[in-house]
């Protein structure tokens, strides 16, 4: 008896999501890269507007990666596999940052 013959076959590899979700991410992503816009069109200065482009702009990596990469049905275990190396990198280059200031203000203050 092949497989393809028994019941239900056809659905254990593959799952199908309603298109309705994907309908509401490309609202989503829609909605934040308007707001992006909005930032540099309402001319948002300083800090705030660095901040504010890398929260959409992240928001929106987020909402990709979850949802059209299917990484949001995803085991556990893959999804730690995928998201903390690049997090652990990102802990550590804030740690050189720290460690450069201050390395770089011993040598002012030694040296000036």
């Amino acid at each position: 008896m092949s497989t393809a013959s028994t019941p239900g076959a056809a659905q254990e590899g593959h799952t199908q999501h309603p298109i309705g979700v994907y309908f509401k991410i490309w609202g989503l992503l829609f909605l934040l890269s308007t707001l992006s816009y909005l930032v540099d069109f309402f001319h948002v200065q300083s800090y705030l507007r660095w901040t504010l482009i890398l929260v959409l702009m992240m928001a929106k990596a987020g909402l990709i990666v979850a949802y059209f990469m299917h990484l949001r049905w995803e085991r556990l275990a893959l999804i730690y596999t995928i998201l903390v190396p690049p997090l652990a990198l990102l802990v550590l280059c804030a740690m050189m940052m720290v460690e450069g200031d201050y390395t770089f203000l011993t040598r002012a203050t030694h040296f000036g």
